[in-house]
C-alpha cells in the first residue's frame, strides 16, 4: 500500500521578505504598495499561513511593503 505525503510550504516572515525583495527588484511591485499586493504572487493556500504570521507579528495587510522590509534585523552596519 502506497501512501502519499503532501508537503505544504510554510512561509516565514523572512521568506516573505525575500520574496518581496525579489518582486521589487523585478519591478513587479513597488515598496510603497500595501502588503496584500504580494498575495498575487503567492499561492492562495500559502497566503493563509502568511496572513497569520503577519498578524502574529503585528502587521496589517494595508501596511506598506517597505514597513515589512524595514523590520529586518541587521547584525552589522
Amino acid at each position: 500500500m502506497m501512501t502519499s505525503t503532501t508537503y505544504e510550504k510554510i512561509y516565514t516572515l523572512d521568506m516573505l521578505r525575500n520574496e518581496a525583495r525579489e518582486l521589487i527588484d523585478e519591478g513587479c511591485v513597488n515598496c510603497q504598495q500595501p502588503i496584500y499586493t504580494l498575495c498575487r504572487y503567492i499561492p492562495e493556500r500559502e497566503w493563509e499561513c502568511i496572513k497569520l504570521n503577519l498578524e502574529d507579528n503585528e502587521f496589517l495587510m494595508r501596511d506598506r511593503i517597505i514597513d515589512l522590509l524595514s523590520h529586518e534585523r541587521w547584525d552589522e552596519d
